[in-house]
């Protein structure tokens, strides 16, 4: 399952960054297997149940996964959080809903 090269995509931090940053894209992940999947809920309503399914489809591929959760979704994760995320994790994702 290839992806081809496309235009290059612009992404903004929601942050209140005043210049956009350029960041280079990191390369997919060849499989799950055996890969720890960080799940981030970000505090808002039903966020958890997006990431229980979401977590059984991931063990499914033969990913562990391993939870976290913001304070609130209104402020960035704390360093630290996000300081363990980076150092445990191979891939994370965010449960952005309502």
């Amino acid at each position: 399952m290839g992806v081809e090269n496309r235009e290059p995509r612009v992404l903004l931090d929601p942050t209140s960054e005043r210049r956009p940053t350029r960041r280079e894209r990191q390369p997919r992940l060849a499989s799950l297997d055996g890969v720890t999947i960080g799940l981030l809920d970000i505090s808002k309503p039903r966020g958890d149940v997006f990431l229980d399914r979401l977590e059984a489809r991931l063990h499914e591929q033969g990913a562990e996964t391993l939870r976290f959760r913001k304070p609130t979704f209104t402020k960035p994760a704390p360093t630290d959080l996000r300081q363990q995320i980076a150092t445990s994790c191979g891939a994370v994702i965010e449960a952005l809903t309502d």
